[in-house]
């Protein structure tokens, strides 16, 4: 994966906003109101940081060097992942799904329910 392939995962999913909070460089991915993706746009390397259950972060740490807690970030909540190669592509796919679907969660019923009817 890309950062041009997560961008237009990310872009592609309901409900979604992206833009930059912080600086010029760092693209958040937003459903609804709330964060659940973030990269550096400028980064020589690619790295994504996404949300994950604590119940799954130890594991999928421990499977793959490639992930680690979340930089600048809550550490039992969110993994930066860097796109190296050592993890299937199919896997990323599924850590951003992860993120998004916990993110959407969370959100207020009548938020959900709205982005849910798009």
């Amino acid at each position: 994966m890309d950062i041009q392939a997560f961008k237009a995962y990310c872009s592609g999913k309901k409900g979604v906003t992206a833009y930059f909070p912080f600086d010029e460089e760092t693209l958040v991915y937003k459903v609804g109101s709330k964060m659940f993706a973030l990269t550096n746009i400028n980064s020589d390397v690619f790295r994504m940081n996404l949300k994950c259950s604590p119940s799954m972060t130890g594991d999928l740490r421990s499977a793959y060097p490639a992930i680690k807690p979340g930089y600048h970030m809550n550490k039992e909540h969110w993994n930066t992942i860097e796109a190296d190669g050592s993890i299937p592509e199919e896997k990323l796919y599924w850590l951003i799904d992860l993120s998004y679907d916990l993110v959407l969660k969370g959100l207020k019923k009548q938020e959900r329910e709205g982005i849910m009817k798009l």
